[in-house]
């Protein structure tokens, strides 16, 4: 049995209870901490932690923490971090005054993706997400979801998943991967939606369950994109093959799309820009995780998720990167702390609570990660000595981790 001890712990955050799964409403308020603390660590799992004046004499490995604080680590519960080339030219795009939408209808956006993930084997895939992998976790990131859907088509969409199945087998992260096959219609489906899920439901996901490729099963449902009806058809087929719904929705438009993804048990609906008051009393009435994708608001100039409005309504949030060439071309969950607390207003222990225990929440993992909790794995970051929690979103533009502990 290997033991590692953490001393000299300025303030150790996030010490909830091993049974809380989620914390809602005022609750985000309180992030439970031991001041003065040390941990211990053995085969990787949390064993103790405590008082600086009760600290174990001895272990096999030893980290002086310096005062620095120990922090779960983040829990990233939404990325698209496999893909095959950037999309600066649409950044320019942006900065001209085309919208999302404008760029979408010239064959820009996810399609662009799609065709430079056709022509990229999967050795390259691997290659390139493994590099953004390792930048994650450099940055914090110990349990990360990431999707398809840049292959939208039978061959595409495999490649990709066998690619995330692979980072599982070689990274110590958690990972959970996400069948996005629906994403968005290729050209060739354009006026053929039955056609294309089709090959969604009858074909590719019969295969993806049979190599055991996914998690979850995801639907960009959105005018333009994946009616309520079409995105209720794709829960349902996932539902089958027990993969639980994670859905993009209200990203511009208020469609219904929170309603029935609630009421069919998703396990998260995600970005939520836009919303209403029936929006919030399905959210009430529900087990599904609010997830707001800061970085994406602010890349493409859109409106936020109205955090406050969930929260002060009783609700859980959980915040993470969105990670993707187009919208998003960070995976870094310290600036999205930063803009969770900046531009959704959410207090540093609201967003902290919201990149850690919630986010495991929305993938699934709140039973081993998001909190320091006896029994749960110990995937952590130890900080630079800083004044306060406040300073981590405070200083926006600084790196303040100084270790990041995996198992």
């Amino acid at each position: 049995m290997k033991s590692l001890l953490i001393r000299n712990i300025k303030l150790l955050a996030g010490t909830h209870g091993a049974d809380v799964q989620l914390v809602r409403g005022a609750d985000m308020k309180v992030l439970p901490s031991v001041d003065d603390a040390y941990l211990l660590v053995e085969d990787g799992i949390i064993k103790a932690f405590g008082s600086n004046t009760d600290t174990p004499e001895r272990a096999d490995e030893t980290i002086d923490a310096k005062g620095g604080m120990v922090l779960p680590a983040w829990c990233d519960s939404h990325t698209h971090l496999v893909f095959a080339a950037p999309r600066e030219k649409e950044f320019v795009d942006k900065i001209n005054g085309l919208t999302y939408e404008q760029i979408a209808q010239r064959g820009g956006g996810i399609l662009n993706s799609a065709k430079a993930l056709a022509n990229t084997s999967e050795e390259e895939l691997f290659d390139s997400a493994w590099h953004r992998l390792m930048e994650i976790q450099s940055q914090g990131t110990g349990a990360v979801e990431i999707k398809s859907g840049y292959g939208l088509s039978y061959e595409g969409e495999l490649k990709m998943l066998r690619v995330i199945s692979k980072l599982k087998e070689k990274s110590k992260l958690t990972i959970k991967a996400t069948f996005l096959g629906a994403h968005a219609f290729p050209t060739e489906y354009k006026q053929d939606h039955e056609g294309y899920l089709a090959l969604l439901l009858n074909k590719l996901l019969p295969q993806i369950a049979y190599e055991g490729l996914a998690d979850f099963i995801d639907a960009f449902c959105e005018t333009g994109y994946f009616s309520v009806d079409e995105t209720k058809r794709i829960i349902e087929a996932g539902a089958k093959y027990n993969l639980p719904a994670k859905i993009h929705v209200n990203q511009f438009n208020i469609t219904g799309g929170v309603q029935a993804c609630t009421t069919l048990g998703a396990r998260s609906v995600d970005h939520l820009e836009v919303l209403d008051d029936n929006d919030i009393a399905a959210l009430k009435n529900s087990n599904t995780m609010p997830v707001a994708l800061p970085g994406c608001s602010m890349f493409i100039r859109i409106p936020y998720t109205p955090a406050r409005t969930i929260i002060d309504n009783g609700l859980p949030l959980a915040i993470a990167s969105d990670f993707n060439p187009g919208t998003c071309p960070t995976g870094n969950m310290n600036m999205i702390l930063s803009l969770a607390c900046i531009n959704l207003r959410m207090l540093p222990e609201e967003a902290i609570n919201a990149a850690t225990i919630n986010g495991a929440y929305a993938m699934d993992v709140a039973d081993t990660l998001g909190s320091i909790s006896i029994g749960k794995k110990a995937n952590l970051i130890i900080t630079k000595p800083v004044p306060s929690l406040a300073y981590l979103p405070y200083a926006y533009g600084s790196n303040n981790i100084e270790r990041v502990v995996i198992s």
